[in-house]
């Protein structure tokens, strides 16, 4: 139940806030009755754990490891990427190949493994902000995705602004200023590379000036104004 429930989380990117409310709920209620006596600490003693906090114990395990491995190793990445030129170069060689023999089968996998990467970012912010997972936690993801400024991955890059858009406001804390201030040191000069794409640096700046708002988006200000407003404005 575990994995399918994470498994629908990130593909559907859009429910992130109500999966990581299931989860919550899922939790709470679980039976105590159900447990697990073959974990072990880190001496090798058992460590029995039931009810919810087996339940929860799954969960970020599955998702630690699915972060840990990224959007989809770089042999699958080059796989892609060689598939599209060759793809590319036959279309140009003749001109009625259809937009389906464009991409091969190794494009749509990777394009499926960046959406359920995102999704699984935006998921684990969602149980942060359920308090399903520690602050502590938070930080290392981003010090992980922010660990190659030198020589930047865009994928980490944009996993870095999805989780940020999540939870920045919550991390943003007066105890915690002096390490968001370091990332976002870091940030702005990811934003100047010439190592990433124009969309990436776009991405970043985003991320920038939402922080800059004090976490107020551009939605916010285009909230459809109230009657009275309407009038008042009239």
């Amino acid at each position: 139940v575990t994995y399918l429930v994470l498994d629908k989380a990130t593909e559907e990117t859009a429910w992130s806030e109500m999966y990581a409310r299931l989860c919550r709920k899922m939790m709470e209620q679980i039976s105590p009755d159900v447990r697990d006596d073959g974990i072990k600490n880190s001496e090798g003693k058992p460590m029995p754990i039931a009810g919810g906090q087996l339940f929860l114990k799954y969960l970020l395990s599955r998702c630690q490891k699915d972060f840990e491995r990224g959007w989809f190793s770089k042999e699958a990445t080059a796989a892609a990427k060689a598939s599209r030129d060759q793809a590319t170069e036959a279309a140009n060689e003749k001109k009625d190949t259809t937009e389906a023999e464009l991409y091969s089968n190794e494009y749509y996998a990777a394009q499926k493994a960046k959406r359920q990467g995102l999704g699984l970012i935006k998921f684990i912010g969602e149980l942060f902000k359920l308090q399903m997972l520690t602050e502590r936690i938070m930080h290392e993801c981003v010090k992980k995705l922010l660990g190659k400024v030198e020589n930047p991955e865009e994928e980490e890059i944009e996993s870095l602004c999805q989780l940020l858009k999540t939870v920045g406001q919550l991390l943003d804390t007066p105890k915690a200023r002096a390490h968001m201030d370091v990332y976002f040191t870091h940030m702005k000069k990811l934003g100047k590379s010439t190592d990433i794409s124009s969309r990436i640096q776009f991405m970043l700046q985003d991320v920038i000036e939402l922080r800059e708002r004090k976490w107020v988006s551009h939605n916010a200000f285009a909230a459809p104004m109230m009657i009275a407003a309407v009038h008042e404005a009239v």
